[in-house]
């Protein structure tokens, strides 16, 4: 199988798994597990399986790139979890969903500024494609609000948006000399030591006893899914593609979480939906014909 091929699958599933992640997570949270105590439970998991995996195949890291590792670590896992559930925390979900839209664009110029990536016009007509269909999802749904009351909130998402983007495009180099379970055990690693002091706390009030074994499958999903395999998959995404089609695959959550929600009878089909399903697919799709990582 083309590595190109492979590299759009693992996309594919990383997304794929963030659409199932958010009726799942919300039954663990916060009923069982408060948001910073989940995200510390996240992180600790997902280390760990790092950590075990990268074992059978160790790969020694120079000296000299712990300090980028520390600072994805800081802006990929610390600072991007920890901003997007605070921030998520006291604003809506459809708030969220469309300023996370700004997260390719975000990344197009950060990568047109670190990496010195040139912004074409093939880049610009996919994402605005993407944002198109994207927002086509989220805006009819009318339930957004933007004001007063959740300004601190969209701040905090804007924020998140923006530390995932810098993550994507400052992880490239290192993703030029390592393989990808390398970098992000050294990622997890530094991120597990910035949320440290933030969710400890909320961790040990944690009641292990009260879950079911329904909760427990849930959490394992959140732990195992999301986190550990959907990184993975992100990480390998980047060693072999540019970041602006990386993260132009965001705009495929909201798609999948209507076809999830359509599949499951809570909703239907409609030509918006499949309006916003064509643009989406077109927009991914003009973003990733530019050349690839190893060609930029």
């Amino acid at each position: 199988m083309n590595s190109n091929l492979k590299a759009h699958l693992a996309l594919l599933g990383a997304n794929v798994i963030y659409g199932l992640n958010y009726s799942i997570a919300k039954d663990v949270m916060p009923n069982y597990i408060l948001p910073f105590g989940f995200i510390f439970c996240r992180v600790l998991g997902a280390l760990g399986l790092f950590w075990l995996v990268h074992s059978f195949n160790y790969e020694k890291v120079a000296k000299r790139d712990f300090l980028l590792l520390a600072i994805c670590g800081f802006f990929g896992v610390a600072a991007n979890q920890l901003m997007f559930f605070y921030g998520l925390n006291i604003t809506t979900p459809i708030n969220a969903g469309i300023i996370m839209t700004s997260n390719p664009i975000l990344v197009l110029i950060a990568s047109a500024i670190i990496l010195k990536n040139r912004i074409t016009k093939t880049k610009l007509a996919g994402i605005f494609l993407g944002i198109t269909g994207a927002l086509f999802l989220l805006l009819f749904k009318t339930d957004f609000s933007f004001g007063s009351k959740t300004l601190l909130g969209d701040l905090f998402i804007f924020l998140n948006a923006l530390s995932y983007g810098v993550y994507l495009v400052i992880a490239v180099p290192l993703m030029r000399k390592y393989s990808p379970i390398t970098v992000i055990k050294w990622v997890f690693t530094f991120g597990f030591i910035f949320v440290l002091p933030f969710g400890v706390s909320q961790f040990t009030e944690i009641e292990w006893s009260s879950f079911s074994s329904d909760i427990w499958i849930k959490f394992g999903f959140v732990i195992v899914g999301t986190t550990f395999l959907a990184y993975l998959f992100n990480i390998y995404g980047l060693q072999k593609l540019s970041p602006s089609v990386v993260s132009t695959y965001i705009y495929l959550q909201p798609l999948l979480a209507t076809v999830f929600a359509i599949w499951a009878g809570k909703d239907s089909l409609d030509w918006i939906k499949i309006a916003a399903a064509v643009l989406i697919f077109s927009g991914v799709y003009l973003v990733s014909k530019t050349k690839t990582l190893k060609n930029q």
